[in-house]
């Protein structure tokens, strides 16, 4: 190393070192009582500490009683704490100060909260204005927020959910919003399109992976709108928010750990956000939608069968149609091409180019093939979820600038069953012969469409090692897009973008399983 670079490395450490000696200096000091006992306060710009204050041993020497400590960055309200008779409304003997923060109980995180007892209001209000101040300098935190329900996710719980589990906590943490509550499919995009976004922190979406996907969509389409650039992907300025409220909820999951909408809740009022890569979906050049993760084959097809059940519960027509897909499954005859994702530094971190052109991807090295397969996922997020612990897509994270490719080759109805079954295991979800996987930038799928019968035009049950899915001149084949039903008749090109999005919340290894589909 250089004299330069040393003196300079030595410069940062010592800069690092002063900056850290400030926020720890103390800035107010003072005793409360906390669970009844007293304590010796300290407050400096990053945490609060307390000491019980224990009288002296017999020989004078006083024991060292280890401190509670709480990091500012985890508190996300404070108020003064008054005794107020029953129907008093303002008002009351100051008591102290309560501060509201957030705990981790593995991968959920809970409303807690601390109480400071000290009748003096003076001192208590000195404590209140200065944590006050401290907490506004968390720029990340949201102050006003554009909120979408879907009523109709799922069970159809969302307002509840929203108005039992997530209202509270803004209302705590003085978060605004404006709420809209949308009424068909397409409402969200169309309200996105002419609100003004400049007015808001953050926009948040209660619902399903419909609803996210939806969301994600409209808010990179806006950013588009907003600089006039329809040809390439913009990052849309504001991060979104998600709060489970759907069946599967992969997306939510990916970014929290779990379907839980205080943990999401939390997420949002404390301000961690993450980074997370999406994908371009084309056909015929034109932009079919943006999205996570999309699934052809088995996967678009057991899809389109629940869709024509929507009449059954959201459980049962996941495990009809899963089992009937099965029954009647046959591989798709395809020609597969994918470009492998670089290994460079660049891409490791998730800075690819943004705004490359897709022509220009034609000069890099496109890897073909045509064959049999049963199913092949593109997925550039892991699609976490209680089902699937490790994700359907374990080979990928959140924001590595690349997409996981899983092409499942033609094999036998049992084989193909024992693969789906890894999904809820911890290992071995690749290990198969006909399975292959590869992190691409880039995937192109063109189907072939042979003259002949459809698939449903035939009950055979036959093994799917016979012959492949025989389509008539015209058809359309079912996609997977994000939980979505999307029917496409020609080649679709689909190209990742390197964090093209932010979300609320933060990058986990795992998800919490619970008992997978019993029908398989």
């Amino acid at each position: 190393m250089s004299e330069p670079e040393e003196e300079l490395k030595g410069e940062q450490a010592d800069s690092s070192k002063k900056k850290k000696k400030k926020n720890d200096s103390v800035l107010l000091r003072g005793i409360f009582k906390v669970e009844k006992k007293s304590h010796d306060v300290l407050l400096s710009r990053t945490k609060l500490t307390w000491t019980p204050i224990l009288p002296e041993t017999p020989t004078g020497e006083a024991s060292a009683p280890q401190p509670g400590v709480m990091l500012l960055q985890d508190v996300f309200a404070v108020r003064v704490k008054r005794r107020r008779a029953v129907g008093q409304q303002s008002g009351g003997a100051v008591l102290g100060v309560a501060l509201f923060y957030c705990s981790r109980k593995g991968m959920k995180l809970e409303e807690d909260t601390l109480h400071l007892h000290n009748a003096s209001a003076e001192h208590t209000h000195t404590w209140f204005n200065t944590l006050k101040e401290l907490l506004s300098g968390f720029n990340s935190r949201p102050r006003y927020l554009k909120v979408f329900i879907n009523p109709s996710s799922h069970k159809k719980e969302a307002v509840h959910i929203y108005r039992d589990h997530v209202a509270p906590l803004f209302k705590m943490a003085d978060i605004r919003t404006d709420i809209t509550v949308t009424e068909r499919k397409g409402h969200a995009l169309s309200v996105m399109k002419e609100c003004k976004l400049d007015e808001f922190d953050g926009v948040v979406c209660v619902g399903g992976d419909g609803s996210v996907a939806e969301m994600c969509h409209a808010l990179v389409l806006r950013a588009q709108l907003d600089v006039d650039s329809p040809e390439n992907p913009v990052k849309p300025v504001l991060p979104l928010g998600i709060i489970p409220a759907g069946s599967t909820d992969v997306v939510s999951c990916s970014v929290h750990g779990v379907r839980d909408p205080v943990t999401a809740a939390l997420h949002i009022v404390l301000g961690h956000l993450q980074h997370v890569d999406m994908c371009s979906f084309w056909s015929l050049g034109q932009l079919v939608r943006f999205g996570f993760s999309a699934m052809f084959g088995f996967g678009g097809r057991s899809l389109a069968r629940a869709e024509k059940n929507r009449w059954m519960s959201s459980s049962r027509r996941r495990e009809y149609a899963l089992v009937k897909t099965l029954a009647k499954l046959r591989p798709e005859d395809c020609q597969l091409s994918f470009l492998p994702a670089k290994t460079s530094k660049s891409s490791l971190f998730g800075h690819r180019n943004q705004d490359q052109d897709p022509e220009s991807e034609e000069e890099e090295s496109w890897t073909t093939k045509q064959g049999l397969y049963l199913s092949i996922s593109i997925m550039s997020i892991p699609c976490l979820s209680p089902h699937a612990p490790q994700g359907l897509a374990p080979n990928t994270s959140l924001a590595n600038g690349s997409a996981s490719l899983i092409a499942v080759g033609n094999a036998s109805r049992s084989e193909f069953i024992k693969h789906l079954k890894r999904y809820s295991s911890s290992s071995g979800l690749f290990s198969f012969s006909f399975v292959e996987t590869h992190n691409v930038s880039a995937v192109k799928i063109r189907p072939r469409s042979l003259m002949g019968g459809s698939e449903e035009d035939s009950d055979e049950e036959g093994d799917s090692k016979t012959t492949p899915i025989i389509h008539s001149e015209g058809a359309t084949f079912p996609w997977n897009i994000d939980g979505e039903l999307v029917e496409m008749s020609h080649e679709v090109f689909i190209r990742v973008h390197s964090r093209l999005i932010t979300l609320y919340g933060e990058d986990v290894d795992e998800a919490e399983s619970t008992v997978s589909c019993s029908c398989i």
